[in-house]
Parts: structure tokens; sequence; C-alpha cells
């Protein structure tokens, strides 16, 4: 009796408190209406589920149209160094150096930005897009031809023109009784090779750095014996630094073999002329000794130097000269340095726009620069670099040094220049 009263209770007290908690409360609304709304998002999502999949598809699909491939000139990325203006357009300043590491560093690009002129491009080049399509490696590319169409490219183990015996598309020179054999060209009846070896190099390794006003990039070229072609191994290492003022470029080269080996080390920079009237361009280089040449066509050196002071090929004057309207195509050597300087400087200035290009020769092995400024073109090549054309030519006398440097194993030698960009309101000590 006394436990079916208990039972009972249990009982009362489980329905008050079923109806007190729950019925009152609206738990079982509450519930009721979150199941109806998982059935439905259930049903839902089997009704669209074949539709969201075609929209995922779509949209990849759109993604993919619209995927933009990296230009890789030479096969690696190009990478620029930028920076922002600090003077509001008061004065000349570099913005941005654009560097193909695919090519041997090739400079392909510095902008500017000029008073009432704005931003402007200093190097007459195609842009990124156009130079990977012309840099294909075949052609006139083969042997990396085009880096020296345009840009700035760096060249190694030799710079400018060689010569020798002519060959299938090949030409042989000799250096210390080793024989030297490289691709070539024909010039009417000579064999010349131009630009060295390093044009279609792809770097080893290569970065950038940002610093507090541009920045610097610097690849490494672990070139060897150039497949064969050179009397020993070698590693090259390119250093670009951009900043408001100056783009300095250090390049390093250094014997990894076991045999003594000749260097020369250039830059080819093809600098656009902004203002169409050659008049307004004043050209100041810093020699008035060039190299007497057999003929235009093949540029072969008779070995003969010869003085252009007080002619129309001389630019010394410390204000430079005009350019006037014929062209130029000349090595010049016997370099000179004005007091002032920090080692041989040339110099463009533009009227049209008020600004200028400085070039300073900071090793003491640049032995020449190339000059080169057709009559009818819009651009000229200022190229400092170690060597004569046809460095190993039996015409040069043994009292002439060409310019190669010769390294023993485990040497370097370094190549160094600076390009200033300067306006009228910046004092110049050289023009």
């Amino acid at each position: 009796m006394y436990w079916s009263q208990v039972i009972q209770r249990v009982n009362k007290w489980g329905g008050q408190l079923w109806e007190q908690v729950v019925l009152r409360s609206g738990v079982v609304t509450i519930g009721v209406l979150v199941l109806l709304v998982l059935s439905l998002a259930i049903g839902w999502r089997a009704h669209t589920r074949g539709r969201f999949a075609r929209l995922k598809a779509e949209f990849r699909e759109k993604d993919a149209r619209h995927e933009v491939e990296i230009p890789r000139p030479g096969g690696q990325e190009a990478f620029t160094l930028e920076r922002s203006p600090i003077d509001e357009g008061s004065a000349p300043e570099f913005l941005s150096a654009t560097l193909l590491p695919g090519r041997g560093l090739n400079v392909l690009q510095i902008t500017a930005m000029l008073p009432h002129k704005g931003v402007v491009s200093l190097l007459d080049s195609p842009s990124v897009e156009e130079a990977a399509k012309v840099m294909d490696g075949t052609g006139v590319d083969a042997n990396g031809g085009a880096s020296l169409a345009f840009g700035a490219a760096i060249e190694a183990p030799w710079s400018g023109n060689l010569f020798g015996s002519p060959g299938d598309k090949v030409l042989t020179t000799r250096w210390n009784g080793t024989e030297i054999r490289v691709p070539a060209e024909r010039r009417g009846e000579e064999a010349v090779a131009t630009g060295g070896l390093l044009l279609n190099r792809q770097g080893t390794a290569a970065k950038t750095h940002v610093m507090p006003d541009g920045g610097e990039g610097e690849a490494v070229y672990d070139a060897g014996d150039f497949d064969g072609m050179w009397p020993s191994k070698m590693r090259i290492k390119s250093v670009v630094q951009l900043s408001g003022r100056s783009l300095d470029m250090k390049i390093v080269a250094t014997n990894t073999g076991g045999q003594p080996q000749p260097v020369g080390i250039g830059w080819r920079p093809r600098f656009a002329l902004l203002s169409k009237d050659r008049s307004n361009i004043r050209l100041r280089l810093p020699s008035v000794t060039k190299e007497e040449i057999r003929d235009r066509r093949s540029g072969l050196p008779t070995g003969r130097l010869i003085s252009v002071e007080e002619s129309k090929e001389d630019f010394s004057a410390i204000t430079g000269k005009e350019l006037g309207e014929e062209g130029l195509d000349d090595t010049f050597v016997h370099l000179r340095q004005a007091p002032l300087d920090s080692g041989p400087v040339m110099e463009l200035w533009d009227s049209e726009n008020n600004f200028g290009l400085r070039i300073t020769m900071l090793s003491a092995s640049i032995k020449a620069i190339h000059v080169s400024a057709p009559a009818d073109g819009k651009s000229i090549v200022l190229e400092p670099r170690f060597n004569y054309d046809d460095p190993f030519g039996t015409e040069w006398s043994k009292d002439e040094k060409s310019g190669m440097t010769i390294l023993q194993p485990g040497d370097s030698v370094q190549w160094q220049i600076r390009l200033e960009i300067y306006g009228p309101a910046r004092p110049s000590p050289s023009m």
C-alpha cells in the first residue's frame, strides 16, 4: 500500500514538472520549429546541390580564363626595385629598375620622375611581356643576341667585339696558347662574337632587398667554363642598388676553376633620347683617344689609337658638346679623371627636359667605353667596360694593354659604376 502511494506521488510530481517546465516554457514549440527548419534545409540542399556544383565550376572556369600568365624572360620571373618620389616633382629622381635574372641580370628598364614631365622610361626597351616574346632563344636570340638590342645587358667573360678565325657559326681565337671557340656571326670576311656568354644565362640564385630609399637586387651565375668555351670556371655575382638619386652596379667575377683565365666585364645601357632634337643633347666623354678600325661593317681594330682632340668627335670638354646630327660608333680608351670626380665620367644632358645622367666608373679596371648613337636613331649606348675590342688580337702591341684582367684560381675582380640623375638646380662638378 505504501509503495503504491509513493508511485502515485512521483507520477503526480512528474506531470506537474512537465507542464511547468516544458509545456508552459515553449520548449516543445521551439523543438518543433527546429525540426521543421532542419527538414527544409535538408530538402533545399538536396534540391540545389547540383546547381551549386555547376556554379562553382563556372567560377573556376572564369578564373582560369582571366588568369594572367607571368612573363619569364629567359625562364625566370623579372623583379622590379621600386621607390616612391619624395621631392614632389621638384627635382629628377629614379623611381624603379626592372631586372631580368634569367638573362644575365639585364636591366630591362629604369624609370624616373622629371619635373613638368612626369614619369619617363630612361632606357629604349619594350615591356617585360614583349621582351619575353623576343627573348625566345631562337634565331638572332640563339645565343642571347636579343639582350643587346634593348635594355642594359651585362657582358662577360668579355665585353664588346671578339674576333677570330671563322667556322660554322663559331670563331676560334687563342689566349696564352689555349684555344677559345665561341658562337659568332659573319661580318663581311670577319667572324665576330659580341657581348660575351652571359646574355642568355639563368641565375643560380636571385633575390631582392627592400631599403629605406629604394631596393637592391642581386643574382649569382655559376657559369662554370661556359659549356667548355672558356679556359677555366667562373662565378659571377651582380648587384644593382636603386635610390632616389643613383643606381649603383657592382659585378664580381671569381675564378672557381683550377686554371688561369682572362676576364672582361661591361654594361651596355641603351638610353632613350627623350628629346627628338639631337641638338638638345650634350655628351661628355672622359677621353680624346679612340680605336682606329679597318671598316665600319666589321669594326675590326687596326691596333692603332688615334686622337680626336679638337675634332668633331671631341666630347671631352667639362661642359660636354652637342651630340649633333652625325652618328657615333667608336670605342674610346685611355680614360681620364677630372680633379673633382670619383673616377672617369660620362654625362648626357637633355636641355629640353632639364635633366642629366652621369656614369662614374669606380673601378680602375674599366679601361674603355663604347659609344653608339646612330644619326637616325632614338637612343645612345654608353658602355663602360674592361677591355678593348678584339682583346686577344695580335694587332695590339705588347705595350698597349687590351684591358682583359687575368684571374688566377681563387682570385676575383670587381667592375663597379654609379649612374646618377640630376637637374639644373642641383650643383654639378662636371657639367
